[in-house]
């Protein structure tokens, strides 16, 4: 994958075995708010969005769940290609911090990458660009990870 976010690649994945495969089917919530994959490499992922007037607040800029959920999806996206095939992980912490407000009809990128993925849990970044690559949202994000027979 080409760098995106100027920093170097993250360390390789502690699971031993293949990683999952880089594409997937969207989820429904995927094509209902228009995310795309752009593209993915080992712990790292980027998907974009069109901000739809339907994600405005009452101030008129998208509302913030919509870009903690872009937020979300690219890193568990990334997350997905650091983990073994027979593994899944599902976010139970995010934190997001709103540097600029995005506006309908801006296409935003998040930008994810793995900082760690263990037997059991995972931790992610994200950075969330408009227009011009102004920066309008960061995110961390850690992951509950468990394979097929897990309790």
């Amino acid at each position: 994958m080409a760098e995106v976010t100027g920093r170097p690649p993250p360390p390789a994945a502690s699971h031993q075995g293949p990683p999952r495969e880089r594409g997937g089917v969207p989820s429904d919530a995927w094509k209902f708010l228009g995310i795309q994959l752009v593209e993915t490499g080992e712990g790292q992922a980027v998907v974009e969005m069109e901000a739809k007037d339907q994600m405005a607040n009452s101030l008129g800029v998208v509302h913030g769940g919509f870009i903690a959920t872009i937020c979300d999806s690219a890193m568990a996206r990334a997350m997905a290609t650091a983990i073994p095939a027979s593994a899944r992980q599902v976010s139970f912490d995010l934190k997001v911090n709103f540097i600029n407000a995005a506006r309908p009809g801006e296409r935003l990128r998040a930008t994810a990458r793995v900082l760690h993925a263990g037997r059991s849990t995972g931790v992610a970044e994200a950075r969330v660009e408009g227009p011009g690559r102004t920066l309008i949202a960061t995110a961390t994000g850690s992951f509950s990870i468990s394979t097929e027979g897990d309790s």
